[in-house]
């Protein structure tokens, strides 16, 4: 948390505001002139936009989460193809799908190569090609990311190619596509969003532009969340948490993340959890986990302001205490009706390898403080 020294990073250009995807055809033809499409598993559902579009184009549509084998047999597509720019327009996986089959048309086939941890983790050296990312879902951040997340079974987890060439070229953020999110999804991706400008805040390495970014995210969310849960039609609310996913994944990407994502990527390679939903979890846990943590060994530690900063923000309330934004997490969680790790079928016996493999994850590196083995279980435990 210092200001004295820092670095900053995102997209080249970040366009944002209803009804901006209109400028997507033209956008697309100024970078290339034969495009690469990564949707979603129905790829109809944005048809009038994609149709639109420099021909010959390619549609690639991706169910699920990509996995490493998903990547490789994009990326081939996409060289059979010829093409020359990538486009992607979907949620978080297509995004991160989108990102790792532009840089693989620019550094090489095979994603082993670079993906870290179970990969070779070798740099990637050059450009990307052209790379534009519209989200329809208001939760990852990924269209101002520079890393692109693929699972890889066969290890049981998910890790990530990663490189300041992965930021996108564009980030196209254009709230109105995110209108027919179904609930759950909604749910999930702003949840996610709330936690990518939570913990960027309370991060060790935050600054003082991701301090701005993560709290307007906050405070958008605080005041839009449950209303566009509520009501998916409200196009204010879905604008606010469309700018807070924006915002938190310029925040992350710049002040990292900490418990929450440290644990939420271990349990998603072992279970089919969506992301989100692991997220939010963990996260009411995870916030109380930490303040016990600072209270007991630093009641001094700038983060427990930064809490209750946080707790301000969610809430509207000037007086709000740490303990009342927990309790505005927990209520938002249970009104969004978003389960416990126990529902996605986490088996109690993997929880002392979730926790050494938490432990070490690259996500934990901005955690306010290090929480022991025990803590970790305890923050697992109530999360169920």
């Amino acid at each position: 948390m210092s200001g004295s020294s820092f670095a900053f990073a995102t997209a080249t250009s970040v366009l944002f505001g209803a009804g901006r995807a209109d400028e997507l055809p033209d956008l697309v033809g100024g970078l290339g002139a034969r495009p690469f499409v990564c949707t979603g598993a129905r790829s109809e559902r944005h048809a009038e936009l994609i149709d639109r579009l420099p021909s010959p184009h390619m549609i690639f549509p991706q169910a699920g989460e990509p996995t490493l084998d998903d990547a490789r047999d994009a990326a081939a597509a996409a060289r059979a193809h010829g093409a020359d720019v990538v486009v992607a327009v979907g949620g978080g996986s297509v995004l991160d799908l989108g990102k790792a089959v532009a840089a693989l048309l620019g550094n090489g086939t095979d994603p082993l190569d670079h993906l870290e941890i179970v990969g070779r983790g070798q740099p990637i050296t050059r450009s990307s090609v052209p790379f534009v990312a519209v989200p329809t879902t208001a939760g990852t951040g990924a269209e101002v990311t520079a890393n692109a997340v693929l699972a890889a079974p066969e290890a049981g987890l998910k890790a990530s190619l990663r490189s300041p060439y992965l930021l996108p070229r564009v980030a196209l953020v254009d709230p109105l596509l995110t209108l027919d999110c179904p609930l759950d999804v909604t749910a999930a991706s702003g949840l996610d969003a709330l936690t990518q400008c939570l913990e960027p805040l309370v991060s060790v390495q935050a600054n003082p532009v991701t301090d701005g970014l993560a709290r307007e995210g906050l405070r958008r969310a605080g005041r839009a969340l449950r209303r566009a849960h509520a009501d998916g039609s409200d196009v204010g609310a879905r604008t606010d948490m469309a700018l807070c996913s924006l915002l938190g994944g310029m925040a992350l990407a710049n002040a990292k993340l900490g418990a929450v994502h440290g644990i939420a990527g271990v349990i998603g390679g072992m279970v089919d959890i969506p992301h989100g939903a692991a997220c939010a979890a963990l996260l009411a846990p995870v916030v109380e986990a930490n303040v016990q943590a600072l209270r007991a060994r630093d009641a001094a530690d700038p983060a427990l302001d930064r809490y209750a900063d946080a707790a301000r923000l969610l809430t509207g309330q000037p007086d709000a205490t740490v303990e009342r934004g927990v309790a505005w997490l927990r209520e938002t969680v249970s009104l969004l009706r978003v389960p416990g790790l126990d529902a996605y079928g986490l088996p109690a016996q993997r929880s002392d390898e979730i926790v050494a493999k938490a432990a070490g994850s690259s996500s934990m590196k901005g955690n306010p403080v290090r929480l022991s083995p025990a803590e970790l279980h305890a923050v697992l435990a109530a999360a169920r």
